[in-house]
């Protein structure tokens, strides 16, 4: 039996994390082979209770020499998927794929995004690092053109975000009801997290009054509620506060309870629209065929609603919440055809996407073969 090492963000920090991890462990097992599948975590109770793995370690609360022996169990080691390789954190998750590296191990990249890097020490290690693997796929065009700038210089093949081949798990009735949400309603989903690069020039207060007015926007023009979706713990608190700055706060929610990434889709299912900031807030709603607006957030964003071919509204603006809500209402105003227009390229991105598992084993199968030659 191979055993398959995966280190990315997992541990119940992001949804957006666990919806990838879910989605590659479904496809590693679907290719028939029964591998043991071992994943670096941030908390291992947390993954071995959620996801159908085989072990979990916390391989970022080992030093060098505990971490040896747990690389030296392996015969792959997957980096990824998700956003790893930027300044700050790169280095952590790098350190597993060197040791692995060193011993002889195939390593490969599985869908990763890469940047911001501006940090020197973290450009140049990442260099090294992703030129000595076995194999390199990146989520996105953005990502292979930071690898490239950095030093790159090797194949580096485009796939597409695991998230995508995730599948729903209901959200019912009952469901609905224990977050306070009436069953008939339409329904607008929001994403929200801090400013950061969304809006560099507003202050908090400000950009929570600017979502506040497209929160209202959506209550009193298209007669729904707003779901406030939190994918990080931190969110929470940044949709209480536009909630605190809207004036139709009554017919906003915040989901109260804890979710798993198949739910959360599932619950997708039932928007009519989605204004989102995270980037899996939209890679859920493009899975389920739910036209959406993003809010400009980061260079990971970008990409992929160019791919999907979906205009992105301009950076918003202190002084006016106008071109916000004139592009909520356009998207709003065509979303039936918005729905037939994001499933062709919603379906090509999922077939990137299944590319990842087999180019990744495919190297497993290589060095099975190399060994018994």
């Amino acid at each position: 039996m191979a055993v398959i090492g995966i280190c990315g963000s997992y541990g119940g920090l992001n949804v957006g994390d666990e919806a990838i991890l879910t989605a590659m462990l479904s496809c590693l097992r679907a290719a028939g082979v029964d591998h043991e599948l071992v994943v670096c975590s941030r908390d291992p109770d947390h993954t071995i209770a959620n996801q159908p793995v085989d072990r979990a370690v916390a391989t970022r609360d080992l030093s060098r020499d505990e971490v040896v022996p747990e690389i030296e169990r392996l015969d792959l080691f997957l980096l990824g998927g998700g956003g790893l390789l930027y300044d700050g954190e790169a280095r952590a998750y790098l350190r597993d794929v060197r040791l692995a590296q060193e011993r002889g191990i195939p390593t490969f990249a599985y869908a990763v995004g890469v940047g911001p890097l501006q940090y020197p020490e973290d450009r140049q290690l990442i260099c090294e690092v992703v030129s000595a693997m076995t194999g390199v796929s990146v989520r996105d065009e953005g990502a292979k053109r930071v690898l490239e700038e950095v030093g790159v210089e090797r194949d580096i093949i485009v796939t597409a975000d695991p998230a995508l081949l995730l599948s729903p798990a209901p959200f019912d009735h009952e469901m609905l009801a224990a977050e306070g949400i009436g069953d008939a309603t339409r329904l607008v989903g929001f994403s929200v997290r801090e400013p950061g690069s969304a809006a560099p020039d507003l202050d908090e207060d400000a950009y929570h009054a600017l979502l506040a007015h497209a929160a209202d926007f959506v209550v009193y023009r298209f007669n729904a509620d707003v779901v406030f979706v939190p994918l990080e713990r931190g969110d929470i608190r940044h949709s209480h506060a536009v909630i605190g700055a809207m004036r139709a706060a009554d017919r906003a929610h915040v989901l109260r309870r804890e979710y798993g990434p198949r739910e959360v889709l599932g619950l997708m299912d039932r928007f009519d629209l989605v204004v989102g900031m995270r980037l899996h807030s939209l890679v859920f709603a493009a899975v389920a065929n739910v036209p959406f607006l993003p809010l400009p957030y980061a260079g990971k964003v970008a990409e992929f609603v160019a791919a999907l071919g979906v205009a992105a509204p301009a950076a918003p603006d202190r002084e006016s919440a106008g071109p916000l809500l004139a592009a909520i209402d356009h998207v709003w105003d065509h979303r039936d055809e918005e729905r037939g227009r994001l499933a062709e390229p919603a379906h090509a991105l999922r077939e990137q996407a299944e590319r990842t598992a087999d180019l990744a084993l495919s190297l497993l199968d290589t060095a099975q073969s190399e060994v018994s030659a």
